[in-house]
């Protein structure tokens, strides 16, 4: 994916805020999980963000775009799985990386579930 950083994104350093970049983070993840699972599975599950780990290596102004990338490290751990966002500038640069851990649960139940291999082999690689 890629994203345009607006006037609204940017704080008083004159570079996208950090609320930004957590939020592009969960809109990759979001489209991610969405265009890959079949519509059983997200019928039926919803994630949710337990931890975020982010460095910042540089940074964007008004009128930048970036490009995002991502990927699952490795299988889940019950009912958590990582997942690593990367953000390139326009020379290719990974300005921003991200790892979240997400915890998926069952939307009937409310309750955390472990993840099924089913759930998780459309995401490894």
């Amino acid at each position: 994916m890629t994203f345009t950083a607006l006037p609204e994104h940017i704080d008083e350093l004159g570079h996208v805020n950090n609320t930004v970049w957590l939020q592009w983070v969960q809109e990759v993840a979001t489209r991610h999980w969405g265009a890959v699972a079949p519509p059983e599975h997200v019928d039926r599950y919803i994630w949710v963000v337990t931890r975020h780990e982010i460095d910042y290596r540089g940074n964007v102004g008004v009128g930048e775009i970036v490009t995002a990338e991502t990927f699952i490290p490795e299988p889940p751990r019950g009912a958590q799985f990582d997942r690593c966002v990367a953000f390139r500038d326009s020379r290719g640069k990974r300005i921003v990386a991200a790892r979240s851990t997400w915890a998926m649960i069952d939307k009937a139940s409310g309750r955390l579930v472990r993840v099924p291999a089913e759930v998780a082999a459309p995401f490894l690689a």
